[in-house]
């Protein structure tokens, strides 16, 4: 926005202090005149005759306080200006931070010293942004570079795929058709969660009110077959907890949960435990399932794109696309709500989601 040029803050503020400065020494000498020059006789003598009259006084107090006007003047001005510059000096840092981060550069922290003021509070503000910023700038990145490397694949297998059918004419149609369809249905599985965790990101939804426990039925009633196939018991428990948000995304993000549950319990005849209820006033869903133990570092890593401990690598028609959890977690966060991830002592993992409860 195009603005045209005005007056500086600092002299702004310069302005304003020689202003009520000289105000103030205007309204003494207003009082001195009032209540001291009007009591003393016109043309009294006095004693001796040598007494000051009123005349006398005006001639000689005007010019000295016209002296005074002026260096309360000119004392205000210099004054103000130091001043104005010591208070907004923090301001300038702030501006100066301000640029950098416009030019690109995140690392950059004002971290202000001093105690707290509106000025460091301010600062203290803008450093906790430029944190936030930069992390999620580096998170869209390494996304980028991530959803480009995993995309690139599919595409790479199927350019091998056919190369090798134009050099082998002999070869089996069937099987290559068999593979390209497979390659194909990864790169499309791959592009709707990429979409989907885009759409959770950005909060793009419309809000209605929703019952977890109706939707962990649905998720539940849908990968039964697949929980019975590995011969895991698979149990849905609890009471109503009902929140507000989209039917779709929670219905998506509790489905991701119960289905790496079930695909991650291994070896094969644990359990699945799917619990919902209302706790201080949040509606609480709980997944949890037996299986390896999970290492406690790698539990941190568990929720970024395309992120898998060696444990969760999948080689099955249930290989996944590496964004399970990491839709999981944007899903939660749209929704306002909490995703804690715990390794159980016996193996397996207890996944909690804490979202805001509605009546």
């Amino acid at each position: 926005m195009r603005r045209r040029p005005g007056l500086s803050v600092r002299l702004k503020l310069t302005l304003s202090y020689a202003g009520f400065l000289a105000v103030a020494g205007a309204l003494l000498l207003a009082v001195v005149w009032g209540f001291l020059l009007r009591y003393v006789p016109d043309n009294s003598q006095g004693l001796l005759g040598i007494s000051p009259n009123r005349y006398l006084l005006v001639r000689t107090f005007f010019p000295a306080a016209a002296v005074a006007m002026a260096f309360l003047l000119v004392f205000g001005l210099v004054g103000g200006w130091i001043l104005a510059g010591r208070m907004l000096a923090p301001l300038t840092r702030i501006s100066a931070a301000a640029r950098l981060a416009g030019g690109g550069s995140l690392s950059h922290r004002i971290r202000m010293a001093g105690r707290r003021d509106e000025f460091r509070e301010l600062a203290d503000t803008f450093d906790t942004m430029l944190e936030q910023l930069e992390s999620h700038v580096a998170e869209q990145r390494r996304f980028a570079a991530n959803a480009s490397h995993e995309l690139r694949t599919p595409l790479a297998i199927s350019q091998t795929l056919l190369d090798v059918a134009r050099k082998d004419p002999t070869r089996d149609p069937r099987e290559l058709f068999d593979r390209l369809q497979a390659v194909n249905t990864r790169a499309i599985d791959l592009t709707e969660a990429l979409l989907l965790l885009s759409r959770s990101d950005r909060g793009t939804f419309t809000r209605e009110s929703v019952d977890l426990s109706l939707v962990a039925e649905e998720a539940a009633e849908t990968l039964l077959p697949l929980a019975e196939q590995r011969g895991i018991t698979l149990d849905v428990t609890g009471g109503a907890a009902r929140t507000s948000g989209s039917a779709e995304l929670l219905l998506r993000m509790v489905t991701n949960l119960v289905q790496n549950a079930i695909v991650h319990n291994l070896p094969a005849g644990g359990t699945v435990t799917v619990h919902t209820g209302a706790e201080h006033g949040a509606s609480v869903l709980r997944v949890e399932n037996t299986g390896r133990p999970v290492p406690a570092e790698l539990v941190p890593t568990l929720t970024e794109p395309f992120r898998r401990g060696t444990e969760r690598v999948r080689t099955d028609e249930h290989a996944g696309v590496g964004l399970g959890l990491a839709i999981v977690h944007s899903v939660v966060r749209a929704h306002d709500g909490t995703l804690d991830l715990v390794p159980r002592p016996a193996g397996g993992l207890l996944v909690m989601v804490r979202l805001p409860g509605t009546p």
